[in-house]
């Protein structure tokens, strides 16, 4: 039996009842599995659905995967080899004094080797040896720099493409360029296993359509219950709640037909039935016990390991764009002890992204999925009190593979020290303007118009890598 306006009202007399239609409204909205409800509810953006028009052109990749290195490491220790920093240790060679957020000493030399990995022969440390087999995937970006040495600032644009915290991120653009393939399930999920500086902001959607922001999963226990929290809806079973959503369309139909200017509650009720939705596909998306031991094995253990392991689950199901973060706060913030926590770090991160290459590739997703990894910036190769490294923006490595991008190169390069990007210099800003590239997508023509201007990701700037792509 479907119920109708005109049931519910003989039956409770709601008509008469000293509830306004939103109260009615959150009422039910409380028995829907509040994952998707409870973030938008509390939004007043207008549209319910993505603003979706398609790709400009033919894509690349079909969605993204971001692991998110939050603290900055250093490119030298990893991807950037820089002999003199051993032939001049502890010397303060000129434009070492370039700004940073504190005042560093003398240069500091790296003490991890360097080798030459794949048939490209591109130089990979020593700290990441299974990584090493993938890189004649990997298109190495040795000159990015960004404007903010602060974390909050360039956390910003890495994520938002500018350092003010009222713009959208990059996922909830792609989204509002290319809409999701999964219906029941977020087309924005971020893993993170704690709270990053600055955290929701760098997944909001700001001004555009609320649906496109990110969904923020703590996946520091895979209890699938545990990371989705309240997604089962344990007081009404499947039919009782269809019903339900049937009034509130309803409902919504009526309320719209005498006020045609308020759309807001479309955005509202179009989460609550995604909400209804996730019940059933989101508990299987997140149920990593689903996977073999082989592969369980495979991307090895830890929360890092989980969200790679994730992030494959939620690529092959249609999930447009995740972002997984290595931690807590800033993880690979190393003001002090740095030699002795970058291994740690590395052999953290080593074999789940080698194990998320190797999976897509023999899955055959690879092509059409872009990995994404870096910081928001880097870090000084002067010391800070003796052992460890300030933030540098001016000069730091980011590496991308699969989606379209060459495999077994290096782009740009930074001075002989690594204090700023040299040669093929690449802003954050071209780095997003490549990324929509790869998905089909001019990131000159991608815009929203907001408070009397034309927002893009990019701001008014940004170019296209065309050397990188395959």
């Amino acid at each position: 039996m479907m119920w109708t306006t005109r049931d519910f009202g003989e039956m409770m007399n709601w008509e008469s009842m000293p509830l306004g239609r939103r109260q009615l409204l959150q009422q039910f909205g409380g028995g829907l599995g509040g994952l998707a409800a409870a973030t938008v509810l509390s939004s007043s953006t207008a549209e319910a659905k993505t603003m979706a028009f398609g790709p400009h052109f033919q894509p690349r990749a079909k969605r993204v995967i971001h692991l998110f290195m939050n603290g900055g490491p250093f490119q030298a220790d990893l991807f950037d080899p820089k002999p003199s920093l051993v032939k001049y240790a502890g010397q303060r060679p000129e434009g070492a004094d370039l700004l940073t957020e504190r005042p560093t000493g003398g240069l500091l030399p790296s003490p991890f080797e360097f080798r030459p990995r794949g048939e490209s022969g591109i130089p990979i440390s020593d700290l990441l040896p299974k990584l090493s087999q993938h890189a004649d995937d990997l298109c190495i970006l040795r000159s990015m720099h960004a404007d903010n040495p602060n974390h909050g600032p360039a956390l910003l644009q890495m994520n938002n493409g500018t350092i003010t915290p009222t713009r959208p991120s990059m996922g909830a653009w792609f989204l509002y360029g290319l809409g999701t393939e999964n219906q029941n399930l977020p087309g924005y999920v971020v893993l993170c296993p704690g709270r990053p500086v600055r955290f929701s902001i760098l997944w909001n959607s700001a001004f555009l359509p609320s649906a496109n922001q990110g969904t923020y999963i703590n996946h520091s226990n895979t209890n699938p219950t545990t990371m989705v929290p309240h997604l089962r809806n344990t007081k009404w079973d499947r039919e009782t709640q269809e019903q339900q959503l049937e009034l509130l369309r309803q409902l919504n139909t009526q309320h719209q037909s005498e006020r045609p200017d308020e759309s807001s509650l479309s955005a509202r009720i179009d989460a609550m039935e995604k909400a209804f939705r996730m019940q059933f596909q989101a508990s299987d998306a997140f149920d990593l016990n689903q996977e073999t031991k082989e592969t369980r094995e495979s991307y090895g253990s830890g929360h890092f390991a989980n969200g790679c392991l994730l992030a494959r689950r939620l690529t092959e199901r249609g999930v447009r764009f995740v972002q997984v973060y290595y931690g807590n706060g800033q993880p690979w913030d190393t003001h002090s002890n740095h030699n002795e926590t970058v291994p740690k770090l590395c052999k953290d991160i080593d074999q789940p992204i080698a194990a998320l290459l190797a999976d897509l590739k023999q899955r055959g997703l690879l092509e059409e999925t872009l990995i994404i990894w870096g910081g928001e910036f880097g870090r000084t190769p002067t010391s800070e009190n003796g052992t460890g490294r300030d933030h540098n923006h001016h000069g730091f490595t980011m590496w991308m593979a699969g989606g379209g991008v060459k495999g077994g190169m290096t782009y740009g390069e930074t001075d002989e020290f690594g204090f700023k990007a040299a040669v093929n210099k690449m802003h954050v800003h071209d780095m997003h303007a490549t990324v929509l590239h790869l998905l089909g997508l001019n990131h000159e023509q991608l815009t929203y118009r907001h408070a009397g201007r034309d927002f893009r990701l990019t701001d008014v700037y940004g170019r296209v890598v065309q050397d990188i792509l395959a």
